[in-house]
């Protein structure tokens, strides 16, 4: 149980093709299938239910979207990644390869 409080950011790929997600401050990657919804959860360990590094007080989350790609910001102390219904998604299903480095 946290003590704190808990945020909730629903993410939907209405595209063709996958979408990139990239979960900072911890730079995980994800990619979310077309057609796929998931809801992003965060936890602030804050007694009050502040979140700590917002632009804005009590703001959990701060998104950035691009056409193939979109970093959000968790603003708690730890995430995961769970489905509409709920349910945890298995998050190295959605997990991106390793990136080879540029020649």
């Amino acid at each position: 149980m946290f003590a704190g409080g808990t945020a909730r950011l629903v993410l939907s790929n209405g595209g063709e093709a996958p979408l990139e997600l990239t979960v900072e401050p911890w730079a995980d990657l994800y990619r979310i299938p077309p057609k796929q919804t998931c809801v992003l959860v965060t936890h602030s360990p804050a007694a009050d239910g502040s979140w700590s590094g917002t632009l804005r007080v009590d703001e959990p989350f701060q998104v950035d979207h691009r056409s193939d790609s979109v970093t959000v910001w968790a603003n708690g102390d730890c995430f995961h990644l769970s489905d509409a219904d709920g349910d945890v998604i298995d998050a190295a299903d959605w997990h991106c390869p390793a990136r080879n480095p540029a020649s």
